[in-house]
């Protein structure tokens, strides 16, 4: 509206500059006394007159039309009208919500909510007979915290088990990873459906598993072992899952844990269950057995193994050629 006024405004005082001009343009070089007109003006002030007189009622014209309704004119609102038996979302202007079975409906939009969206807990699935629980639940990727002391914990041990490496072992110290990252951890879990120990997520986000030929591992085989990172972790799950074996396997089983000896054909797992049963070893025959109470207490274990010198499930430490290996207390004599 204030555009078609201004316009209008312009238009007026352009009208008026050249009318004023053409005035001036056609009076003579000498001054004549103007005539008079019977009411005793000049014929030019009439003419001026009639000439503001179609302004103004110009000016008047377009602000009338720029105040009449819209709606008046025949042109569409913009916001659509609500139908009969119908209301109107509160929060929500313009969208229809029906309220009756009479009409067509009209799309209607849910108000979102503002703050922030509660998560919903992680649950990890029960084991079942058979290992069914391999079947993943459906779930959001959510980062979950870890104790702090838990975390403190475990980190203690690894710096008693890095020392050792670094002074001992140096060819195996440089196969252990870089740290991990949580929301790889929380991913996993996600896929898998399934929660990992703090004890476990804390030391993963110390060391994410371990590379190369000479890969350290929490393991005592004696062929070797190396410890897994996040995504293996989560295909060796897949795999595991997959395969029969005499006992089942059960989907809250996290294999942690790989033997890297030539001699097996196919590696053999560790595993910490999800569900509260501790750390299990796969056996020669492919079934699993207890080993240990958490995934803490196999770190210290090994830490105090390779500082004391002393045998952890019947082996020992030693290094050859800067390569942690574990051999048997009493070696079979040739």
């Amino acid at each position: 509206m204030l555009k078609l006024v201004r316009l209008a405004l312009t238009a007026a005082v352009l009208t008026a500059i050249a009318i004023r001009l053409r005035r001036r343009a056609r009076l003579p070089e000498r001054r004549t006394e103007p005539s008079r007109t019977p009411l005793g003006g000049s014929v030019s002030s009439a003419r001026m007159g009639w000439v503001w007189a179609g302004i103004a009622a110009l000016v008047a014209l377009v602000l009338t039309l720029a105040l009449i309704p819209r709606e008046t004119l025949g042109v569409a609102s913009a916001s659509p009208t609500p139908l009969a038996g119908a209301t109107v979302a509160r929060g929500t202007p313009g969208v229809a919500v029906p309220t009756g079975t009479s009409g067509p409906l009209r799309p209607a939009t849910t108000p979102q909510a503002t703050g922030p969206v509660a998560t919903p807990p992680a649950v990890t699935p029960a084991p079942q007979e058979g290992g069914s629980a391999c079947a993943p639940v459906s779930r959001p990727v959510a980062v979950r915290p870890i104790d702090p002391a838990v975390r403190r914990a475990v980190n203690r041990q690894w710096r008693r088990v890095e020392r050792w490496l670094r002074a001992n072992a140096p060819r195996t110290y440089r196969t252990l990873a870089g740290p991990g990252r949580a929301r790889t951890i929380a991913v996993a879990e996600a896929q898998m459906g399934v929660d990992f120990p703090d004890d476990l997520r804390a030391s993963l986000l110390r060391h994410n598993g371990s590379r190369g030929r000479w890969a350290f591992g929490l393991g005592f085989w004696a062929d070797g072992s190396a410890n897994l990172g996040i995504r293996q972790i989560r295909d060796s799950w897949r795999l595991l899952c997959g395969r029969h074996s005499p006992d089942g396997w059960e989907g809250t089983w996290i294999p942690f844990l790989a033997t890297t000896g030539s001699a097996a054909s196919a590696p053999s797992y560790a595993v910490a269950d999800a569900a509260g049963s501790g750390l299990l070893w796969e056996g020669a025959d492919g079934g699993m057995a207890p080993r240990m109470p958490s995934y803490y207490a196999l770190v210290r274990a090994v830490a105090d193994a390779l500082e004391q010198g002393t045998p952890l499930d019947g082996r020992r430490p030693a290094v050859v050629r800067g390569v942690l290996r574990w051999q048997a207390e009493n070696p079979p004599r040739d």
